[in-house]
Order: C-alpha cells, then sequence, then structure tokens
C-alpha cells in the first residue's frame, strides 16, 4: 500500500462515524477502494434491512476515499454532493462497497460507488452513488 493509501485509510478510520459504522477496509489502491460495513440491528428499519442512511454513508466513504487515494500529500477532501440510488433492499451479513474514481481534477473530483448486500456466496447490487468532492490544500 502506498503512502497516499494509507493516510486515506488512517483518515477514514479516525473518524468517528466510520468507527460507529464499523467500517473495514478489504481493498485501497490508487483511484479505488472496497469498504465493508456490517448489518447491525441498530441501522435497520426493519429486522436485517438497512436504511437508506447507512447505505449512503458506506457509498459516500468508499466514493471519496478512492478520489482521496490520488491527492497529493498533505491535501484532504469533502463530499459536496451525491446521488444514491437504491436498487435492492440492503439485507445480507455485511455491505461491501467499491469506490472509484471517475475524474480526478485539481479542485474537484467526481468518483462513484457500487454497494453490493453480501449473503453468504450471494451479492446483491443494492445501491449505486455519484459524488463529487472537493480537494482542499494543506492549510
Amino acid at each position: 500500500m502506498n503512502d497516499a493509501c494509507e493516510r486515506v485509510r488512517q483518515a477514514v478510520l479516525a473518524m468517528p462515524m466510520a468507527a460507529t459504522l464499523h467500517l473495514q477496509f478489504d481493498h485501497l489502491a490508487p483511484g479505488e477502494t472496497v469498504l465493508r460495513m456490517p448489518v447491525l440491528d441498530a441501522f435497520c428499519f426493519r429486522p436485517g434491512q438497512l436504511q437508506a442512511t447507512a447505505v449512503y454513508a458506506i457509498a459516500d466513504f468508499a466514493a471519496v476515499s478512492a478520489a482521496g487515494t490520488l491527492l497529493p500529500p498533505g491535501w484532504a477532501n469533502a463530499t459536496i454532493d451525491g446521488t444514491l440510488k437504491l436498487l435492492a433492499p440492503a439485507a445480507g451479513t455485511h455491505l461491501r462497497a467499491r469506490g472509484r474514481v471517475v475524474d480526478a481534477g485539481r479542485v474537484l473530483s467526481v468518483c462513484a460507488a457500487e454497494v453490493h448486500a453480501v449473503d453468504g456466496a450471494k451479492e446483491t447490487l443494492c445501491a449505486t452513488l455519484l459524488a463529487t468532492a472537493r480537494n482542499l490544500p494543506p492549510r
């Protein structure tokens, strides 16, 4: 893992919301991420089915962290816009979100994520996200 990826991993996992969601990186490389989040009753609107807020959160973390891996040392990024499309129930043991960069600019980066609900060997695409992140220079 390169330095930029390690910086992103540490920054994301230090965020209180990431800890609350029990996020874990399964993969992190320049321009791409894979995050995992357990399906917990505390995040469900009915037994075993996550509410949209939790689905949006993992998608946002995956997409924007993918964009963060391409930033120079000292830079950070933050979501300024995002659109989530829910495609199927987010039901299973956990979610897996694959984030990627669509366009990495100097000021803005466009990024995306696909979220899959995982139940054993079965993965169901449950949501997609398209987001824009503002790239923030060091202070």
